[in-house]
């Protein structure tokens, strides 16, 4: 397969990432990232996108034994660092591993397509508004109802501390263009999209002034098949 060169590669940054981002914000992305793992205890079937190394999956799958996962990065090196973990605490046949693009993926076929949980840890900044739209109705067409959808994200404040948000968002961004190649400059409006998708926001908590959320999306009881995407 060609390779695509306008899609991010994340594996020359691997194994720093974990100690990039406790660099750059100590302790706080994991706060946030681990912050739903106690409203997950009922779920069963997991939708996890772009995860990384796996640090949210491990602990997912250790502290509930029940839940299956299905894992999607697109990048090799970070899902052999995931692998590596859920092996260590014994989970490796909880988890159905695919290297593709989030952007393409549609789950087909095995019981865990129909998913109570999709999560997705600083992942929708690296779309664009448009690819967060057309990547959540098409997830959503999977989703029970009553699914919650978490999100961890970077976003900017109203108020004085937007100026110091903007300058740290930014500069996250130079970064990145320049260590990954990646495309998009500025954050997703991932609310519109999940509105339009018939999820609601039930739940928000914010670190760092507002720099830092944590978001639980739920499907509506009454979903619409077929969601379309928007343009």
């Amino acid at each position: 397969m060609a390779p695509d060169f306008d899609a991010p590669n994340f594996n020359a940054i691997a194994r720093p990432y974990r100690w990039l981002e406790y660099l750059s914000f100590g302790p706080m992305l994991e706060r946030c990232r681990f912050h739903r793992l106690p409203e997950l205890a009922d779920a069963q079937h997991a939708l996890v996108l772009g995860d990384g190394d796996g640090r949210f999956l491990a602990r997912l799958l250790k502290q509930n034994p029940q839940i299956r996962a299905d894992v999607v990065d697109r990048s090799p090196a970070m899902l052999r660092l995931l692998s590596g973990r859920i092996a260590k605490i014994g989970a490796h046949d909880r988890i159905t591993q695919h290297c593709a693009d989030s952007r393409d993926f549609t789950p087909t076929g095995s019981p865990s397509a129909t998913y109570d949980v999709v999560v997705t840890h600083f992942f929708l900044d690296c779309l664009t508004t448009s690819e967060v739209q057309t990547l959540a109705a098409r997830i959503r067409n999977h989703l029970r109802p009553g699914a919650r959808w978490i999100v961890s994200e970077f976003a900017i404040p109203r108020g004085p501390l937007s100026i110091p948000a903007k300058l740290v968002v930014g500069s996250l961004y130079a970064a990145f263009r320049f260590l990954t190649r990646l495309t998009a400059r500025r954050l997703p409006d991932h609310a519109s999209a999940f509105r339009a998708c018939e999820l609601a926001l039930i739940s928000q908590r914010r670190w760092l002034g507002g720099l830092l959320i944590s978001e639980i999306w739920q499907a509506q009881a009454t979903a619409r098949a077929d969601f379309p995407s928007i343009r």
